[in-house]
């Protein structure tokens, strides 16, 4: 029996080779154990960090007495590999870029955050880093979630960062995210004889219709614009190829503003398919931007960044809802995350890690 040798992570090379090795441990939602496994054996030593686990999820802090604590986190989950890992270097106009599954979204900033929660060990703030499982998935298996119904404790904190991709500037707060399943009903019959039924994907037809029609809002949350959206992202039904189906389902994706409820969002949707059977079945609330903090404008200033709008859900959200102002900041352009050529700059990398050593070295 050949047994495959746990994979090693070499927190002391430089950072891009981390993102790299750290991208080439497949991690899709769900078998995120390696990676958590990698990250405990790299941290193990480091006699300055408590190390917890929890699951797939670590979390490692420093305990100096620092009037202030900053939560640092990154999921260690991808969506699925296309033939997109290994990882690899391609050169595009005299810029480098590394390419493969998890560069934007986002290894490369759990990359960044393993570097500097090793070697800073005297920090300007106390600092909680939590790595976790299941982010790109139904937000009731979210790793960070699951945490803060285990752990509440390790998420006091004054403020928190996410490493989402950013394209290396500062986006406040995010959209909520619901989704809903349109259902309609019918009556089968034999197709040879189709009026003697009532078919249920015929009947999805005024709610598609209704979808192509939508126009999105633009909402300003907090001196940020938050561009809403709603879409089909799934149709199922029908029984076979000579029956009439009795039921279809049409499921819709709505990301909404952060100045919204998950109750107010439920409730749009409810009166736009009114004439249907609506169950909203996943949902999470936004996060309001959190830059009226007097860290997160330090933070902001120290990085040199311009804020923007997080368009998509990420878990600033879970902060949010404690009480802890949250921004989103990491390399990769957000466009690219998911791509199957998904792909980071190199110099993105190596700009945050500076950039963020600086500010929690107190050096900006």
């Amino acid at each position: 029996m050949v047994t495959t040798p746990a994979p090693v992570l070499d927190l002391s090379a430089d950072v891009v080779s981390i993102a790299q090795a750290v991208c080439d441990i497949a991690s899709e939602s769900g078998d995120e154990r390696a990676l958590a496994d990698a990250i405990v054996a790299a941290l193990s030593d480091a006699g300055h960090l408590e190390l917890i686990r929890d699951g797939d999820a670590v979390v490692a802090r420093t305990n100096l007495g620092r009037p202030r604590r900053v939560a640092i986190a990154g999921h260690l989950d991808t969506v699925p590999i296309n033939g997109n890992v290994p990882t690899r270097y391609e050169d595009v106009d005299g810029e480098r870029y590394l390419v493969g599954r998890g560069t934007v979204d986002m290894k490369s900033a759990v990359a960044v955050q393993l570097k500097l929660a090793l070697e800073l060990t005297e920090p300007e703030h106390d600092l909680t880093w939590l790595w976790y499982d299941n982010e790109e998935v139904a937000a009731a298996l979210n790793g960070l979630g699951r945490l803060a119904r285990n752990r509440p404790d390790l998420f006091e904190a004054d403020f928190a960062i996410v490493g989402e991709p950013s394209n290396g500037q500062v986006e406040g707060g995010c959209n909520g995210t619901l989704r809903a399943e349109i259902r309609t009903r019918g009556v089968r019959a034999h197709t040879a004889r189709s009026w003697m039924g009532v078919n249920a994907i015929h009947a999805l037809g005024p709610a598609l219709d209704r979808l192509a029609a939508f126009e999105a809002e633009t909402i300003a949350v907090d001196g940020l614009e938050y561009r809403e959206g709603l879409s089909a992202v799934h149709v199922a039904g029908g029984v076979a190829g000579n029956v009439v189906p009795d039921e279809a389902v049409l499921t819709v994706n709505y990301r909404f503003a952060p100045s919204r409820s998950v109750e107010e969002a439920s409730r749009i949707v409810r009166d736009l398919f009114a004439e249907f059977e609506v169950e909203v079945v996943d949902a999470a609330p936004g996060a309001r931007p959190g830059l009226d903090a007097a860290i997160a404008q330090e933070f902001v200033a120290a990085v040199g960044a311009v804020p923007h709008a997080k368009y998509g859900w990420t878990d600033v959200a879970r902060f949010s809802e404690l009480g802890v102002p949250a921004v989103n900041f990491g390399p990769g352009d957000p466009i690219k995350a998911h791509a199957d050529d998904e792909r980071v700059l190199v110099s993105q990398i190596v700009d945050g890690e500076r950039a963020l050593r600086a500010w929690l070295s107190g050096g900006a």
